[in-house]
């Protein structure tokens, strides 16, 4: 059997007349704040309001509804901790194809829900492993033993094919040509698939890709010439945070990208709050990478027309605090210590008096000493105003005598204490 290593314009627009009555065509928003921060006309492709909420419903759709009756009635296999299980869910119940998805036992509840929702009397859900590459190896097993038919998240020709067609609907939409197109990288799919059509269709347009810093795994590979595996990721994006992309997706993205840019997850969770401030949209980590790139290409898009896709919007309420807390420490507004303080009478009082700042804030103290909080060191959060109060904080603290250890930049102490 021939490798396919590309695929073509044409394939594309015939997996757009597939989908054209089951998926949602979603909206290109020019968004007014966006466009006066940068200086340029920025439209979001909004993904978020698709019918399972990310674009994974496209390639997943497009993938089974390619199968031939044998493979149909034998059914479908897929592992996935989120979108992609939901987009074969819907896919199946759609077809009337019967459908296995394995998902880790730490997959939170309402994720599971949707997918048995999407899914009904088609779908059944296996929970198995403590991760996503656990689920895998059990849905792999399952699909030997059972002679099903594996629907691969991204590295697939239907599936980049079925992806594709968010840019053939952003140049339709587009009454400009567009300048730049941006959109986030996990395994590559979304980004291969509309990469394919806007440079087939517009050469001059720019596409760019966005990893998460945490997880630059298509940008490893573009480095080395090859897929690679990467031994350890942040897998805070969940949604775009893999070890290794696929070969396909890799060799298409070869082709296609004029860069790719690495955002930092905290940066990240600052553009997910800043989104739902200003303009009430709410996006997952992912989903929120392209919008996050801008900053780094601020120069480049000074009044030209961008696109972002926003890939999806499926955000658990329950990481809130966790995205509200990564955002500050990315901005430098908070900041951890573990402080010794002077052992006498009204020291913590004199530290509350003296050394915070005017617009200072603790927003966490304990000792780290249950049983002797006299002699003990604290740990200490301080939230502040704006980055400028950092240096006289310490200053102060320097002045007044208070030794400390700050521990926002050290890993290791960081994650064994906060």
């Amino acid at each position: 059997m021939q490798t396919v290593t590309t695929v073509r314009v044409e394939e594309i627009v015939v997996a757009n007349h597939a989908l054209k009555d089951v998926v949602d065509k979603t909206p290109l928003q020019k968004n007014k704040q966006l466009s006066e921060r940068y200086g340029c006309n920025v439209y979001l492709k909004r993904e978020d309001l698709q019918v399972v909420r990310s674009f994974k419903i496209r390639g997943a759709y497009h993938f089974i509804h390619n199968l031939s009756m044998e493979e149909r009635e034998r059914g479908v296999v897929c592992a996935s901790a989120g979108n992609h299980a939901q987009g074969v869910a819907f896919s199946c119940q759609h077809l009337q194809i019967q459908g296995t998805i394995f998902m880790p036992t730490t997959t939170p509840r309402q994720k599971v829900s949707q997918v048995k929702l999407f899914g009904g009397s088609y779908v059944e859900v296996v929970l198995v492993g403590d991760t996503f590459d656990d689920s895998f190896a059990e849905a792999m097993k399952y699909c030997l033993q059972e002679e099903r038919t594996f629907v691969h998240p991204f590295d697939d020709p239907l599936v980049v094919a079925g992806q594709g067609t968010v840019g053939l609907e952003i140049l339709n939409d587009m009454e400009e040509p567009a300048d730049f197109v941006f959109a986030s990288i996990g395994g590559g799919g979304l980004v291969a698939g509309v990469g394919t059509y806007v440079k087939g269709v517009s050469p001059a347009t720019r596409v760019i890709g966005v990893e998460p810093a945490g997880a630059p795994s298509m940008k490893a590979a573009l480095e080395k010439g090859d897929v690679v595996t990467l031994d350890e990721i942040d897998k805070f994006v969940d949604g775009a945070a893999v070890k290794q992309v696929g070969q396909l997706t890799m060799t298409i993205c070869k082709d296609v990208l004029d860069d790719i840019v690495l955002v930092p997850e905290g940066k990240v969770c600052t553009t997910i709050l800043e989104l739902y401030n200003s303009s009430a949209i709410v996006v997952e980590p992912a989903g929120a990478l392209s919008i996050a790139a801008l900053d780094l290409y601020r120069e480049q898009i000074a009044g030209k027309n961008v696109v972002c896709v926003i890939s999806g919007g499926n955000n658990d309420i329950d990481r809130m605090q966790e995205i509200k807390e990564r955002s500050l420490l990315h901005e430098g507004l908070k900041h951890y210590f573990v402080i010794n303080f002077p052992q006498r009478a009204g020291a913590l009082r004199e530290f509350m008096e003296k050394v915070l700042g005017p617009h200072d804030d603790i927003t966490r103290f304990e000792y780290t000493k249950k049983n002797n909080k006299d002699n003990g060191p604290a740990l200490v959060g301080i939230e502040l105003k704006c980055q400028d109060d950092y240096g006289p904080l310490v200053t102060r603290m320097k002045q007044h005598g208070i030794r400390y250890v700050e521990i926002t930049s050290d890993p290791y102490l960081f994650n064994l204490l906060i």
